[in-house]
């Protein structure tokens, strides 16, 4: 339903997207995570049909958004910017919005009744919506982009600033989505979020797809390696930290101090049986010891690093 294929955006200089492919199938949630300026913004103005890829392709039920209509009339776009009229209420935006979509009077009074109780607020429907809180203006937000019934949805940081009641009805309308059979992208920088809704993940950083795939899979091989930690007890000397080294195969010792050794590695089982052996062949008693366990949040710094970004 999404298709993008080695998408390239460029702004003067900068090159925003840089050769970016990826698709979200009917009844599938795709996370999109990245850091900030990692080209989010921009893959999904692509795909609302705003901007043309300078290269590649990117589809929405297999047309091009930018120049086909009925492409646009399939899929709605949730933006992280609450998109509403303050001064008008709930109602009279989802009127407005229906017309930008061509839905005649009658459909979009039958469409508004079903997506303001869909997101719980149809008992607030003549309410000026500069009187919701954040979270009622959230998910005023998301009703805009179910409206017109697209069969493809882009819901860029929903949750943002939102009360926990309000995320976990967000979550439940996500969940519906898929069972409705929607293809859902969904950028976030909650790492629960993405380990919770998803079906696939896909991280992206400085333009380029970094890592795609099941959560399982990207746990399994995200390039992160694991620390071990070993305390050790009673002082004395250092550890050999070449002896360690050579015992520990495959990991690369970070850290030989006289009160706790660190090891990192892509297979802990491996490895803690000889650099604890290791450890009591040279005289050193330990204390404890402490395996990292993989999680997204790791894998993703990891693989964008852990630099403060501005956009």
């Amino acid at each position: 339903m999404i298709a993008v294929t080695d998408a390239v955006k460029r702004y003067g200089e900068r090159t925003a997207l840089d050769g970016v492919s990826l698709a979200v199938n009917p009844g599938e949630v795709v996370g999109l995570l990245g850091p900030n300026g990692a080209g989010k913004t921009t893959l999904v103005s692509l795909l609302a049909g705003l901007r043309r890829p300078d290269a590649g392709d990117v589809r929405v039920a297999g047309a091009d958004p930018a120049v086909d209509r009925e492409a646009r009339r399939q899929i709605g776009i949730c933006p992280q910017e609450i998109a509403v009229y303050p001064e008008l209420t709930a109602d009279q935006n989802l009127r407005f919005f229906g017309g930008l979509y061509g839905l005649d009077a009658a459909a979009c009074a039958a469409r508004a009744d079903e997506v303001l109780a869909r997101v719980g607020l149809a008992d607030r429907r003549a309410e000026p919506v500069e009187r919701f809180s954040g979270g009622m203006k959230r998910r005023l937000n998301l009703a805009v982009a179910m409206l017109h019934a697209p069969q493809a949805l882009v819901l860029d940081e929903p949750t943002a600033g939102v009360d926990p009641q309000s995320r976990a009805h967000l979550f439940d309308e996500v969940a519906r989505l898929r069972g409705e059979g929607r293809a859902v992208l969904y950028t976030t920088h909650y790492m629960e979020e993405a380990e919770r809704l998803c079906d696939r993940i896909c991280i992206i950083d400085q333009g380029r797809i970094v890592a795609q795939g099941t959560l399982a899979a990207l746990l399994a091989d995200g390039g992160a390696g694991r620390a071990i930690t070993v305390t050790l007890a009673g002082g004395g000397a250092a550890p050999d930290r070449a002896r360690l080294q050579a015992a520990a195969a495959g990991a690369t010792v970070i850290e030989a101090e006289p009160a706790r050794v660190v090891v990192r590695c892509e297979a802990p089982e491996r490895v803690l049986a000889p650099l604890l052996a290791a450890l009591t062949a040279g005289g050193h008693a330990v204390a404890g010891v402490e395996v990292e366990r993989r999680t997204l949040e790791s894998v993703f710094l990891a693989l964008t690093g852990r630099s403060l970004r501005d956009g």
